[in-house]
């Protein structure tokens, strides 16, 4: 099994990759292939100037081609998901998402910004075709206590986050006969 991860926070570290970070050693340890990508893998120019040709792009493409889900994550500005994010999801082919099971995240100022992944960044993962998209999981700024070293959260979107890494988790495998729980795989310790 393969997944994608996509940090589309402009910053490195930041609060968003801090939830990724966390699904990644999760998953990794249920031995599930991830593949991280963030936004400092692509020239700038190369966004800006709409360059389908670049090489980060194109390595993207395919290894989505060949992925069974992919869960990315963002901050949310001025009720929004990052503008460079949107310039990366710009360039990927129409049918980009088709056949995945894509599972959003979200950090914010406050819980008034919790609403941006329905009604801003659900919408450009519908029009890359996606198969599934989730419930996403939103975290204000307060959630995540530490995103400089190892990732800490508060009990409650550690839980939530939990919880919706098991969903990606048993989505991925809806089509086996027998669906094996996130946490049968592999016992699995609070990170």
């Amino acid at each position: 099994m393969r997944v994608i991860t996509l940090a589309g926070s402009p910053r490195f570290p930041s609060r968003s990759s801090a939830l990724l970070e966390y699904a990644r050693e999760k998953l990794s340890a249920a031995d599930v292939e991830v593949f991280h990508w963030h936004l400092q893998n692509f020239a700038p120019e190369d966004l800006f100037h709409a360059r389908f040709d670049s090489p980060a792009l194109q390595t993207l493409t395919e290894q989505l081609a060949h992925a069974d889900g992919l869960i990315i994550a963002t901050p949310v500005y001025k009720a929004s998901f990052a503008g460079a994010l949107k310039a990366l999801l710009d360039l990927l082919p129409e049918r980009a998402l088709e056949g995945k099971v894509v599972l959003p995240l979200a950090t914010g100022g406050t819980v008034a910004h919790m609403l941006a992944v329905d009604y801003a960044l659900k919408p450009v993962l519908n029009a890359l075709k996606a198969q599934e998209i989730l419930q996403g999981v939103f975290a204000d700024d307060s959630q995540v206590t530490d995103y400089q070293h190892k990732p800490q959260f508060s009990q409650n979107l550690h839980n939530r986050l939990d919880s919706a890494l098991e969903t990606f988790w048993q989505a991925l495998h809806r089509r086996d006969i027998q669906v094996p729980t996130l946490g049968a795989a592999r016992k699995l310790e609070h990170v």
